[in-house]
């Protein structure tokens, strides 16, 4: 329990911070742009690839970040490019997003299972579950309906989801850049 308030306070702490909330929001902008090439399969159902910086945001400030900007980047892309109604479910599945990835992927060695893991648990819970509900809310179409479709769409997106992060994170790595960061975000 300890160290699990120790890495709420840690993430805080990063809010605080300008070469932080700098590096933050030049990934929130790079989500927005990555959000607007998005791909619509159907009427309720789309690919799109901003989810690689906003897991970077997650991976490097933690849950208490991740949920400031989950709900920031919500709003901001509704603002900039709105499909649909707004919808505060949404902003809410945004915030649990932040939440999950933080507690799990930040201040921890960057490992092909543990991204895995961050994804499964937010695929099952936000993806298929709460989102899909938020759906049925807006639409008026059943639960089940949507489920199957969405349920492909979490299979198939899992390992690539996984794959893509793991890589950028260790070819920032690689390449010294989130060392760079990381050791001067201690300072």
């Amino acid at each position: 329990m300890k160290h699990f308030i120790t890495l709420f306070t840690a993430s805080s702490k990063e809010l605080r911070k300008i070469r932080s909330i700098t590096l933050i929001s030049m990934l929130g902008a790079i989500s927005i742009i990555l959000g607007s090439l998005t791909i619509m399969i159907g009427d309720f159902l789309k690919i799109n690839f901003n989810f690689l910086p906003n897991n970077l945001v997650f991976y490097l400030f933690g849950p208490v970040v991740g949920a400031v900007y989950g709900a920031t980047m919500d709003i901001l892309t509704f603002i900039v490019r709105p499909t649909g109604t707004f919808f505060f479910g949404f902003t809410l599945s945004a915030i649990l997003t932040g939440i999950i990835y933080g507690i799990v992927l930040y201040n921890k060695p960057v490992s092909l299972r543990r991204i895995f893991f961050a994804n499964l648990i937010h695929m099952v819970l936000i993806s298929i579950l709460l989102n899909t509900y938020w759906l049925t809310l807006l639409i008026g179409e059943g639960f089940l309906i949507l489920l199957p479709i969405r349920i492909l769409k979490a299979i198939i997106m899992l390992p690539i989801e996984t794959l893509l992060l793991y890589t950028i994170i260790k070819s920032l790595e690689a390449n010294g850049i989130l060392n760079n960061f990381l050791r001067r975000k201690s300072n």
